[in-house]
C-alpha cells in the first residue's frame, strides 16, 4: 500500500484490472464474462462475473476491510437470518497497482428496495424488524469472546458524541433548507438519550434502503456489510426513516420491541447520516438529495 494519508487513495478502477485481478488470482473464472453494475454504491465498484458471482472493489480506503470482515463472520451468521445476505467466495490481494483487498460473492438477484414500493407495506415492516431481531439474537460467543470483539476496531462503532461537530456544522451550513431549531433540539434530545444498558450485540451498521433487495415486491436480501459490528444496534433504526412511513414505522418498533432511548438515539442517527450525506452529494446528485431530505424529515416526525 502506499504511504501517507491512505483516505486521499482513489484508485482507478476498471474492466481491464478487474480482468487481471481475477483471472492472475482466481484462474478457475477466467473464462466468464465482467459486466460493470452501474450505478453501484459509493463505496464499491460493482462487476457482475458471469452469471453466479459478482466482484466488489472498494473505492475508497474506508471500505478496504469489508471484504475480510464480509468472508469471516459472514458464513456464521447467514444461518440464523431471515433474509438472504452475500455469500463469499473469494478474498483477492491488492496487485497491479491496485492497494486494497476486494472480494467475490454469489450473485444475489433482486431490486434495489425502494420507497415508493415499500414504505406503507406492513410486510416489509414486519420482515425488516424480524430480521434484526434474528441478527442481534445471533450469539457472539462466551463472555470473553464478547470483550474481544468489542475492544476490535472493525466492529465497533464510535458513538453519537462523536459526530456532534459535524453534525452541528450541517445544521448550521443548511439552516434555511431544514429548520434549525427542530434539527437541532432533535439532535440535543438524542445525545441526552441513555446510553444502551444492555448486552453488546450484532448490528449492520448501514441499514438504509439502498441496501436491501427485493424479489417479486417482497424484501429478499440485505447486503454491504462493511459497517457489521458488536455494541448498541440503534444505528440500524435508520431504516425505519430512509425507507418507512409513519404508519409502517409504529408497526416496525412494535414488532422489534424499541424503547424509547433507543427509539431517540436512532433518531439521532438517521439525522446525523442523512445531514452528513446530503451536505456531500446534495448539490451534484439529486437522488441522493431526495433520499435524505426524506431521511432528515422522517426523522424529525419521530
Amino acid at each position: 500500500m502506499a504511504t501517507g494519508d491512505v483516505t486521499e487513495i482513489r484508485p482507478t478502477i476498471d474492466a481491464a484490472l478487474v480482468r487481471r485481478l481475477v483471472d492472475t488470482q482466481f484462474p478457475q473464472w477466467a473464462r466468464l464474462p465482467l459486466r460493470l453494475l452501474d450505478p453501484a454504491g459509493s463505496d464499491h465498484v460493482i462487476y457482475r462475473l458471469g452469471e453466479e458471482l459478482s466482484v466488489r472493489l472498494p473505492r475508497h480506503a474506508w471500505a478496504m476491510g469489508q471484504a475480510g470482515k464480509e468472508a469471516e463472520w459472514l458464513p456464521r451468521l447467514a444461518p440464523h437470518l431471515p433474509l438472504a445476505v452475500p455469500v463469499p467466495v473469494g478474498v483477492g490481494r491488492p496487485a497491479f497497482g491496485y492497494p486494497w483487498t476486494w472480494a467475490v460473492s454469489r450473485w444475489l438477484d433482486g431490486e434495489v428496495a425502494t420507497v415508493e414500493a415499500l414504505a406503507d407495506s406492513h410486510r416489509a415492516a414486519t420482515d425488516l424488524a424480524g430480521f434484526l431481531t434474528a441478527l442481534r439474537g445471533c450469539d457472539p460467543g462466551d463472555p470473553g469472546d464478547v470483550i474481544e470483539l468489542t475492544t476490535r476496531d472493525d466492529l465497533t462503532l464510535p458513538p453519537l458524541a462523536a459526530r456532534d461537530r459535524d453534525t452541528r456544522a450541517a445544521i448550521a451550513r443548511l439552516d434555511g433548507v431544514f429548520d434549525a431549531a427542530a434539527l437541532t433540539a432533535l439532535w440535543e434530545a438524542a445525545l441526552a438519550a441513555p446510553a444502551w444498558d444492555g448486552p453488546p450485540v450484532w448490528f449492520h451498521g448501514d441499514f438504509h434502503t439502498g441496501n436491501l433487495l427485493t424479489l417479486g415486491g417482497r424484501l429478499s436480501a440485505v447486503i454491504d456489510f462493511g459497517g457489521l459490528g458488536l455494541g448498541d444496534p440503534a444505528c440500524d433504526l435508520m431504516i425505519a426513516f430512509t425507507l418507512l412511513s409513519p404508519r409502517t414505522r409504529a408497526v416496525f418498533r412494535a414488532v422489534l420491541g424499541v424503547d424509547g432511548a433507543t427509539w431517540l438515539r436512532g433518531r439521532g442517527w438517521a439525522l446525523t447520516t442523512g445531514l452528513s450525506a446530503y451536505t456531500a452529494h446534495a448539490a451534484t446528485d439529486a437522488r441522493v438529495a431526495a433520499q435524505t431530505t426524506r431521511q432528515i424529515t422522517q426523522a424529525l416526525l419521530g
